[in-house]
């Protein structure tokens, strides 16, 4: 795949300021793509941008941006596509990843998880779709999780969230079937970001710069779903849905 495959397109990405965000951008600004940057931390996404262009990106457009204020969202979207013209892909990549039984864990970290992995989710979605209906196109891509798969214990509310995640992205995809407008939704395994570093274990985890190229690859291709990475977790989800809660209740 040439390296400048991207030139010309533009892509808009929360939560780029670290992880698998940050990496994206990188393995974008390579192709060739044009980026608007978007995170709650202005510094982290200003250093990158120097880092970026730097390394010959075409156009960085960053922006401080918190998705769980809708009205922040709205503004900055159109501010990024006042900017760059149009917006061809969006990447809802902002989420936090609080875990603890439930009962236990502080409401508060339960509410900030909603707020940020599913309202603020859905804010970025509506926006997006809001210009891409105005432009004609599009490609909405959105992160979700094998968490979604099944409840798992201590993962609850994480679960709960990529779950509406990935059901709110199937009633985009038939809502815009037929039409220039793409929908994909990329479901992660253990890739290895500061999201994930501090849970009890790991399996199959992989490099971020790996994790990076291989959701670029996927979004190039437009693909629909895919667990990334496919092997092992396209085989473990078939049999998350048939494995007895005992066996998962072991997994405490």
């Amino acid at each position: 795949m040439s390296l400048q495959a991207g030139a010309g397109k533009s892509v808009f990405i929360t939560g780029a300021s670290s992880g698998l965000g940050r990496q994206m951008a990188i393995e974008f600004s390579r192709r060739g793509y044009r980026l608007a940057l978007t995170a709650r931390r202005l510094d982290a996404l200003q250093e990158l941008q120097a880092e970026l262009e730097k390394n010959g990106a075409s156009q960085v457009f960053v922006a401080e941006l918190d998705v769980t204020n809708d009205a922040s969202v709205s503004q900055v979207f159109a501010e990024a596509r006042a900017l760059m013209g149009s917006l061809d892909i969006v990447v809802a990549n902002a989420g936090i990843g609080h875990h603890g039984y439930i009962g236990k864990l502080p409401f508060t970290k339960v509410r900030e998880t909603i707020n940020t992995n599913v309202t603020g989710f859905m804010a970025t979605v509506e926006a997006a779709m809001y210009h891409f209906r105005e432009q004609g196109y599009g490609h909405l891509v959105g992160i979700s999780s094998v968490a979604a798969f099944r409840g798992m214990p201590a993962g609850g509310v994480y679960g709960a969230s990529k779950a509406a995640v990935t059901t709110y992205l199937e009633s985009l995809r038939a809502e815009t079937y037929s039409s220039p407008i793409r929908v994909t939704t990329l479901s992660l395994g253990f890739i290895d970001t500061p999201l994930n570093r501090g849970a009890k274990s790991r399996p199959f985890v992989i490099p971020v710069e790996e994790g990076g190229k291989l959701l670029v690859d996927l979004i190039e291709r437009k693909v629909e779903r895919a667990t990334v990475p496919r092997w092992p977790w396209a085989m473990v989800a078939r049999l998350m849905a048939i494995v007895p809660t005992g066996v998962i209740a072991k997994l405490r």
